[in-house]
């Protein structure tokens, strides 16, 4: 009778780590003692566990969670929609649908689009009606300043709800080559010094927001060929008008790759708050905490993953390792939508204090892996935890 030892020695051979597994967890232990850091591969194993229950500030990576939840309950074909509607006396109205991507770009296609379907006569009025969001909209961790991450979201913004100028003296010019200047973008500016230059939100009012979507649109229009005569103004569309024309966003899937590269705040949580719309009526941040924390608890997420907004700006979102990592395998059919700064399927989070990584890395004798990094300090440690980390799988 042949022996099976030698077969039963491989099989247990197989189950030991490896000695460059072993070596990799003794580094990430002496330059990261207190880090989180959790790496699971495609068959769900543990191949590196360090505090991967202690609750962290996720920072920007809780975006990872939102473009799940997101992909999961709207879909990667998912378009937000603007309508416009015209009345006997040529005003126009415009309803926002918290469209995150009315930029300068597409603004220009949508006014051409627009002239199209109005014809050329003069319009003699703009009516905004930004209704879709509650007027006393805030989300934990926005500050009322003018950082361009501290954005206003609402239902009808343009350029992520910010204005990029540069002012020489009492000049204000735009910064981008594509955006019209318009007189709240002079006044913005003027207001905030004599050598004012770059990107700021408009976060303290919501009216002075929307008078600035109202002054780039009409812009717009009549770069198209339709001279805009009137006033612009804020109100509710009036009773018994039907669109003349819906401007329908770019894919939801391509709305997500463009938060995921440039981790922008503002299209995070206009992202979040469509989550709760599918509730039906005005959107607001409750809605979307229902949904999401109903789809959190439905897969196993109710004491690992705490969500207070979707873009990772308040401290009080909390995370755990492997609950980060159950969303990783969830999200995995879309891995490709992440391009971190190394070129990875990446996303990273920074605050003071905080400095995350997570996603999913190649490795030579583990295929692809789910990892999760957090540490309480800045710095380029993150990233020298991730190449060791794949050198050794």
């Amino acid at each position: 009778m042949r022996s099976r030892l030698p077969v039963f020695v491989f099989a247990v051979a197989l189950l030991l780590p490896a000695p460059a597994l072993a070596g990799v967890k003794e580094k990430v232990a002496a330059l990261a003692p207190s880090g989180v850091v959790l790496v699971i591969d495609d068959k769900g194993n543990e191949l590196i566990a360090q505090n991967v229950d202690k609750p962290f500030v996720p920072a920007s990576v809780t975006k990872l969670v939102t473009a799940w939840l997101a992909m999961d309950v709207l879909g990667a074909d998912y378009r937000f929609e603007t309508k416009f509607y015209l009345d006997d006396k040529r005003v126009l109205y415009i309803r926002g649908g918290g469209d995150p991507f009315l930029i300068s770009e597409e603004l220009e296609a949508l006014a051409k689009e627009l002239v199209a379907a109005i014809g050329k006569e003069p319009i003699t009025g703009i009516v905004l009606d930004a209704s879709y969001y509650p007027s006393n909209l805030r989300i934990p961790g926005i500050e009322n300043t003018t950082e361009s991450y501290d954005a206003l979201n609402t239902a009808l913004a343009v350029n992520f709800n910010t204005i990029a100028a540069v002012r020489k003296g009492n000049t204000v010019r735009s910064a981008e080559e594509q955006t019209p200047i318009t007189p709240v973008a002079i006044s913005e500016f003027r207001a905030r010094g004599p050598k004012g230059t770059g990107r700021i939100s408009l976060s303290k009012n919501p009216a002075v927001s929307l008078q600035y979507a109202g002054e780039l649109i009409a812009a717009f229009i009549e770069r198209a060929g339709v001279s805009v005569k009137g006033k612009i103004t804020i109100g509710a569309v009036a009773e018994g008008l039907k669109p003349v024309y819906v401007h329908k966003s770019r894919p939801l899937s391509q709305i997500l790759v463009q938060l995921l590269i440039a981790s922008n705040n503002y299209i995070a949580n206009q992202v979040f708050l469509e989550i709760g719309g599918t509730l039906g009526g005005q959107v607001s941040l409750e809605k979307s905490l229902k949904v999401a924390n109903a789809m959190l608890a439905s897969n196993g997420f109710a004491d690992s993953i705490h969500i207070e907004e979707g873009s990772g700006i308040s401290r009080d979102n909390r995370f755990t390792a492997r609950g980060l990592a159950h969303v990783l395998e969830l999200f995995a059919p879309h891995a490709e939508l992440l391009h971190g700064h190394d070129g990875g399927l990446n996303k990273t989070g920074t605050m003071s204090g905080v400095s995350t990584l997570a996603g999913y890395a190649d490795t030579k004798s583990h295929g692809r892996v789910r990892f999760v990094i957090a540490l309480k300090s800045n710095g380029p440690l993150r990233f020298q935890l991730l190449k060791a980390i794949k050198a050794a799988l």
